[in-house]
């Protein structure tokens, strides 16, 4: 995924200040994971034992591990996509009608 999509689509935009975060999942702190990312990010990379040391955890991913994906998944999911163009429909709409007063009570909470 990370080569196929993300990376190609980082070229259509300008991320020379794009910091990349994730959690500290060991599936996802691989090495050769790490290393593409750093490739990519260099010292913008946030991650477990990287650049930016961020332990899994972390209370400022709490919002993000235990309300926002589960959210995001619930509205995808609602009415059922049969086909990868619908599921990438639905996930573009569901995120573009997200709004920051819902993440910040959120946070808040």
């Amino acid at each position: 995924m990370i080569n196929n999509f993300f990376i190609p689509e980082l070229n259509n935009h300008d991320v020379q200040e794009l910091w990349f975060q994730q959690d500290g999942a060991t599936c996802h702190t691989a090495r050769a994971t790490i290393d593409l990312l750093k490739d990519t990010f260099g010292d913008r990379l946030i991650s477990r034992f990287e650049p930016v040391n961020w332990p899994p955890r972390s209370c400022d991913l709490i919002p993000l591990d235990y309300f926002w994906w589960g959210y995001v998944k619930s509205l995808v999911y609602a009415d059922k996509p049969q086909t990868l163009d619908y599921l990438e429909d639905n996930i573009r709409r569901v995120i573009a009608d997200l709004r920051p007063q819902m993440l910040e009570k959120v946070i808040e909470n």
